[in-house]
């Protein structure tokens, strides 16, 4: 058997690499591989632990530390890592040499998303349905106005970008490149520096220690309303996702110029030939999740148990 620092290492890589692909996130992976709770808990330890430093009681911050699960945190957070610096250059190039392919597989992650947050969803009633459109449609308007990667983004984008993606994190449904996607940083986080990749995992450490208590709260006390407000989410990035003619968007960096390449919302209808090919792509996508997460979940003892969140 291996050591539990390397299982959970394999663990983290497995989260990393869904959550590098704007499809199924890592908190599903998180959920199917059995670790979910743990991993909330984790977090949720490590955020009371930072509010005790922050507001200055160092002894108690420094007890709660000593609590904190870092033979199970660290190896999984490395594993996450490791993906992202082993993926993000694949993801650069599909992105740029196979734009509206990739764009249409993303578009069947998302889809496959939305169906396994579907199923998730115990309450369908009108008020939980309303939900879902009211986020939804103004999402979609929205999203209208972001058409492409941010051009020349500067420190402050890769800070932001990651204090609101590593939400995504604990977040079974949406994915933490998902949120990248949607502000038009997905790009440039994939080819960002060392400086400016260092930023982002600041804004993640930081938006994680900040966020974390709340959103394990809501998912606690409310987690169908957040659910469908998740789906609205997702039904409405289906204006970022269009295909054509340049995908999701991305930059080309020549020496020290950086082009961008937008991509079109809506505005743009392919040939009928191209329309097809890219369904059939996205479909195929879909049912190859689909079908990986109920196969995992057959395997998985975690999902056969009710999910008690960290209060």
């Amino acid at each position: 058997m291996l050591p539990e620092p390397l299982v959970q290492l394999f663990r983290g890589f497995f989260m990393g690499a869904a959550d590098i692909v704007p499809g199924v996130s890592g908190g599903t992976v998180a959920l199917i591989l059995g670790i979910y709770r743990r991993l909330v808990d984790t977090i949720h330890d490590g955020a009371h632990a930072l509010k005790q430093l922050v507001t200055g009681d160092f002894k108690g911050g420094f007890e709660s530390l000593k609590a904190v699960d870092w033979l199970f945190i660290i190896p999984l957070g490395a594993g996450a890592l490791s993906a992202f610096i082993v993926l993000r250059g694949p993801m650069k190039v599909a992105l740029e040499e196979h734009s509206e392919t990739t764009a249409a597989v993303f578009c069947g992650l998302v889809l496959a998303s939305c169906w396994l947050v579907w199923n998730e969803m115990k309450l369908k009633d009108p008020i939980r349905i309303a939900i879902t459109a009211g986020v939804a449609i103004p999402a979609f308007v929205l999203l209208g106005f972001q058409n492409g990667a941010v051009s020349n983004p500067n420190i402050f984008f890769f800070f932001g970008t990651g204090a609101i993606a590593i939400c995504a994190m604990i977040l079974p449904g949406i994915s933490g490149s998902f949120i990248m996607l949607m502000l038009g940083m997905y790009a440039s986080i994939l080819g960002g520096s060392v400086p400016e990749l260092a930023v982002f995992l600041l804004g993640a450490t930081i938006g994680l220690g900040l966020f974390s208590t709340v959103l394990t709260w809501l998912l606690a006390n409310y987690e169908q309303t957040v659910l469908a407000a998740l789906l609205g989410l997702m039904l409405g990035s289906f204006r970022v996702l269009w295909p054509w003619p340049n995908g999701v968007g991305y930059t080309i960096e020549e020496g020290e110029l950086e082009t961008v390449v937008r991509g079109t919302g809506l505005e743009l209808w392919p040939d009928v030939g191209s329309l097809v090919s890219a369904a059939v792509v996205a479909v195929v996508a879909a049912a190859l999740t689909v079908v990986i997460v109920h196969v995992a979940a057959r395997l998985s003892p975690e999902l056969n148990e009710p999910v008690v969140l960290a209060s």
